[in-house]
């Protein structure tokens, strides 16, 4: 179906795809602890060829598991097998095109695989960008970002992966599904939001119809400082409600900000806490603004609201640094983890009336399970109603049991969000999130799940042990 040398056998090539780069997965591969592995490698050409995949799998009892970036840091890539024998891994690398462009529309059609950077490549030979920036872009997919309903640093001007998603192709063990004709449709519910987000478990995405932009004539990113959490979360709300955020609107709490500006070179950490502190602010916490498109009038507004709110502009040069280091992360991890360093993350989301509650709420059951340990916290994506918190944990790795060490705290946290946010704002669900979803979404609604995924995979070949188990 896809050529002998599309199909791969080899332990390298098997163990490339068996998970992904949660600290947990990265700690297995360092320590030798064992991992799922699939039995094969399969990667189709084109969507026909994914479809013929599919159906033979389901005529051999294959388990599927979706492949594109490997980014997922829930186990959502993992290669289970649930009640299968047998287990591949689709890559989707070679569904790497556009297929095409309507400028007028405003409208490109881009196969799965592509990766983020290639994306604005493609589109970027015609005048256009998605605007989808995630920290995984360097290595994340157009599926995958379709299939975690993806939310870019700069979705609160480009809007989050879903908004931009005009149509799907899918191919699904009891034949294509194609969804998406029209701008907006009352034909029913909008099934283009069951296959966003199914993460592989309802269908294998392998084209996405989706809303694109003019390039930025200009871009500009600037840096802010708010005395206190508290302050800073009400200045980021007035901005929401006002609707006059930026396009990243992004706003640490005092122990990221600390840790922001001491490893930040170009910045002389005692005079600016100096200059901070003779301005009467004593606990800072870092805003980063940025405006694509038409600056001038956009800025003007924002700053108008910030400066009513008592933030302090501290420069471009603050907001030029975090724009070119936006991609560090991961790097940082890898090398933190090199130094014996327990190094993850996780986020959550809830309207402002809960915000500093979950914020507390997840801080101290972090501490609480692992002592000593620093606890960041930034805003990185608002809402009218709400916004997005993302959690960096550090702490001296427990040799004794290090992979214990994080799933302790991890469940604490979890435990800690239920009932004040969702489990997840943009990781998705995966193995790691799993229990939590029916307090989420209600019995019922995992019901209705499990219905959908009967209705297109009713042998269970696709993802075993994603989303809904």
């Amino acid at each position: 179906m896809v050529g002998t040398e599309n199909v791969l056998v080899d332990d390298s090539e098997r163990l490339a795809r068996a998970s992904g780069l949660s600290y947990l997965d990265l700690l297995r591969r360092q320590t030798g602890e064992p991992v799922p592995v699939p039995d094969a490698v399969v990667l189709p050409g084109d969507p026909d060829q994914v479809q013929a995949v599919l159906e033979a799998c389901v005529s051999h009892d294959v388990g599927v598991v979706p492949f594109g970036g490997g980014t997922s840091v829930v186990g959502g890539v993992s290669a289970l097998r649930g009640n299968k024998a047998t287990v591949i891994a689709l890559d989707l690398a070679r569904l790497d095109k556009l297929v095409s462009l309507d400028p007028v529309s405003h409208l490109a059609v881009l196969q799965a695989g592509v990766r983020g950077p290639e994306a604005e490549r493609l589109l970027g030979e015609h005048g256009f960008t998605l605007g989808h920036v995630p920290q995984s872009f360097e290595r994340a997919t157009i599926g995958g970002f379709a299939a975690t309903r993806s939310a870019g640093q700069a979705s609160s001007g480009y809007g989050r992966f879903e908004d931009m998603v005009a149509g799907v192709r899918l191919a699904t063990p009891r034949g294509e599904w194609k969804l998406g004709v029209a701008p907006a449709s009352a034909a029913g519910p909008d099934l283009r939001q069951l296959a966003v987000g199914s993460e592989g478990a309802l269908g294998v995405i392998t084209e996405v119809a989706l809303r694109v932009r003019p390039v930025p004539r200009e871009r500009r990113y600037e840096g802010y400082v708010v005395d206190g959490w508290a302050a800073g979360a009400e200045a980021v709300r007035q901005l929401a409600q006002q609707h006059v955020t930026a396009d990243v609107t992004r706003l640490s709490d005092v122990d990221e900000t600390a840790v922001s500006f001491a490893l930040n070179a170009g910045w002389k950490t005692a005079l600016l806490r100096g200059y901070l502190a003779a301005r009467g602010i004593k606990r800072p916490c870092l805003l980063i603004v940025g405006w694509e498109g038409d600056v001038k009038p956009r800025r003007r507004r924002t700053a108008a609201v910030l400066r009513r709110a008592g933030a302090l502009r501290i420069g471009r040069a603050l907001g030029e640094s975090w724009r070119h280091g936006r991609f560090n992360g991961p790097r940082q991890r890898d090398t933190l983890m090199g130094l014996g360093v327990c190094v993850e993350t996780l986020e959550t989301a809830a309207y402002w009336s809960k915000l500093d509650e979950l914020h507390d709420a997840v801080r101290a059951a972090l501490t609480a399970s692992l002592g000593r340990a620093i606890v960041m916290c930034h805003v990185s994506h608002v809402y009218e109603t709400g916004a997005s918190l993302y959690f960096t944990v550090l702490t001296s790795r427990d040799d004794a049991d290090p992979m214990g060490q994080w799933q302790r705290a991890k469940r604490a946290a979890s435990e800690a969000i239920t009932g004040l946010g969702t489990i997840s704002h943009h990781h998705a669900v995966g193995v790691d999130h799993a229990p939590y979803l029916p307090a989420e979404i209600g019995t019922l609604g995992v019901d209705v799940l499990r219905a959908a995924k009967h209705a297109v995979d009713p042998t269970g070949i696709l993802n075993p042990g994603k989303l809904i188990g």
